[in-house]
Parts: C-alpha cells; structure tokens; sequence
C-alpha cells in the first residue's frame, strides 16, 4: 500500500497555524517580528518559534513568503473564507456524515445562540436558497 502525499491545497492548518493566519488575514502581509508580536498580546510566543511555524506553512502552501527583503514578508495563501469552507468541509465529512443539518445542531448544542446569531442564520439560509434558484 502507498500513502500519498497531500497535496498543499488539501492540508489543513493546525491551530497554531490557524492562529498565524488569522493574524496574517487581520493585519495582511506580515514580518516574523510583527506577526510574534501580536501572538504575544495573547499568549507567550518566542520568535524563534513563530519563525519555524510560518517556515513549515510555506512549506505546507498555506502562506507565501516574500524574500525580496531583509526580513521577509509572509501572507496567508489562501482567503479566510476559502480555509474556514475547507475546514467546514472536512469536519462536516468526518464528524457529521455529511449531513449539514446534524454540523447546525452540533453547533448550536455546544454553543448557545443569541437571537441575532439566529436571524443571521435564517437570513443566511435565506440568501442561499435564492442562490440555489
């Protein structure tokens, strides 16, 4: 049997990962030192780590590294909402069985819903089925 590599459109980020690049989707491109920095508003972060993740990113494809100047430059690949689809995806097929109701139901029993949260997902529907059409 041979195991196949996934591609790096296919990989998922970690949450590590996922913490890197919603820096990088919040602040855009980024130095090291930047995105360090604001892990660090959270959290203890060492530079030397946040280094090799965003190395081991490019080389997974889920960020693009601009070496054109001294300190390099990173930005996410992808756009948020591809890697959260990407993500919702993968959770909706091995969790859920592919049932997009049973994800919904998953998801508001482990989080309770404001009524607003409630009017943005009947809106949400909503504006899906019309596309649908």
């Amino acid at each position: 049997m041979t195991t196949r590599k996934k591609s790096a459109r296919t990989r998922l980020p970690t949450e590590a990962e996922l913490d890197i690049l919603h820096v990088l989707w919040d602040q855009g491109p980024s130095s090291v030192r930047e995105v360090q920095e604001h892990l660090a508003a959270t959290r203890p972060t060492v530079y030397t780590t946040v280094l090799k993740q965003l190395q081991v990113m490019a080389d997974k494809g889920l960020v693009r590294r601009d070496a054109r100047l001294r300190s390099h430059v990173y930005e996410a690949r992808f756009p948020r909402e591809e890697t959260q689809r990407r993500i919702a995806a993968d959770l909706l097929g091995r969790a859920f069985r592919g049932s997009p109701a049973a994800l919904l139901l998953g998801v508001l029993s482990a989080h309770s819903a404001t009524p607003s949260d409630l009017a943005e997902i009947r809106k949400m529907i909503d504006d899906y089925e019309k596309r649908q059409r």
